[in-house]
C-alpha cells in the first residue's frame, strides 16, 4: 500500500534521542574532569608567575632604595608595579602573606607568599611557595 506524502511525518524516534543524549553524557563525563584540572594548572602557573614578578620587584626596590618596602602598596606608589597582582587561588590582592626581614629598620616586606592554605597538585602547600 502506498502512503501519500502528506501523511509521512519526519522526525526522530525516542530511541534515537536517547542514544544521542547518552553519547553527549559520555563525552561530558570524559571532558569535565580534564577541564577542571586544566583550570587548577592555570591557577598554579599564574601564582608562580605572580610570585616571581613580586619577588623580583621587591629585590629591585631593595637594590634601588637600600631597604625593603614598608608595604606592598609602596611598590605601587613608587611605580615599581602598576597594581598589586591578584592571588589566583584566593581571588584577592589583599590576601598575600608577607615575610618581614629580621631587622625592621630595613623595611617590612622581605618575601611574599600566597594566602591560600590549599594543597598544590604536587602535594605542597601554596603558602609555602
Amino acid at each position: 500500500m502506498n502512503v501519500p506524502k502528506t501523511q509521512l511525518k519526519s522526525g526522530f524516534t525516542l530511541i534515537e534521542l536517547i542514544v544521542v543524549l547518552a553519547i553527549i553524557a559520555l563525552m561530558l563525563s570524559i571532558a569535565t574532569p580534564r577541564y577542571f584540572h586544566s583550570i587548577d594548572r592555570a591557577k598554579e602557573s599564574t601564582l608562580r608567575q605572580n610570585l616571581s614578578i613580586m619577588r623580583e620587584t621587591i629585590d629591585q626596590f631593595h637594590g634601588d632604595i637600600g631597604r625593603y618596602p614598608n608595604s606592598l602598596d609602596e611598590l605601587v606608589e613608587r611605580k615599581y608595579i602598576r597594581s598589586l597582582p591578584i592571588d589566583p587561588l584566593t581571588e584577592s590582592s589583599n590576601s598575600w602573606q608577607i615575610t618581614a626581614p629580621d631587622n625592621s629598620e630595613f623595611g617590612a616586606v622581605l618575601d611574599i607568599h600566597s594566602g591560600s592554605e590549599a594543597k598544590a597538585s604536587d602535594g605542597s602547600f601554596y603558602n609555602s611557595w
